[in-house]
């Protein structure tokens, strides 16, 4: 089963709303795991100890940060976060002018390097990260690719204690696997 956060969007919602509601749903997600969420079928049929989160682009951002603050704040009773799907990431890019677009979606931040949301590598609490897998995916032409590398390898140096692995999908661009079927 899959269940899809719909999260507000900027700029009618400015950055951060997407990451609190992300985390959000998650805990919502997670009320059900003990077989007293306000969904019976969800307290049913879903596997609470088979857990995934995934995203690409802007929203593998969310998907990785979710991760991170489930480990922070302990885990959830009755679910297990196995793993993280983390596709074509959009990432700030370490040492270089902060991005115009991220300025204007997320005016609350200094849009910079230093900001945990944007740069999983100055989040004190990315070694507390949630599960114990996580695949990063790119693609060859893809505009982001730097950030996706550079977050496999941030996260494969850190002191979180998972599984890191990478896969490049050769001779495509940024969300091929979606354009495709447009």
């Amino acid at each position: 089963m899959a269940i899809s956060i719909d999260y507000r969007l900027a700029p009618e919602h400015p950055l951060p709303i997407a990451y609190d509601d992300s985390w959000a749903g998650l805990q919502w997600i997670a009320s059900h795991s003990t077989g007293s969420g306000p969904k019976p079928w969800i307290n049913q049929y879903v596997d609470f100890r088979r857990v995934y989160l995934t995203s690409e682009s802007a929203g593998a951002n969310l998907a990785q940060y979710v991760a991170v603050q489930a480990g922070a704040a302990g885990g959830f009773d009755g679910l297990k976060i196995v793993g993280a799907l983390i596709v074509h990431p959009f990432f700030v890019v370490v040492g270089q002018e902060p991005d115009k677009m991220i300025k204007y979606l997320y005016p609350t931040s200094s849009a910079g390097d230093d900001d945990p949301k944007l740069n999983p590598g100055v989040d004190p609490n990315l070694k507390d990260m949630g599960c114990d897998r996580v695949l990063v995916c790119v693609a060859e032409k893809d505009w982001l690719k730097n950030r996706g590398v550079a977050y496999y390898d941030t996260l494969g140096k850190s002191e979180w204690g998972g599984k890191v692995e990478f896969y490049e999908t050769l001779e495509e661009d940024h969300c091929f696997h979606f354009v495709q079927f447009q």
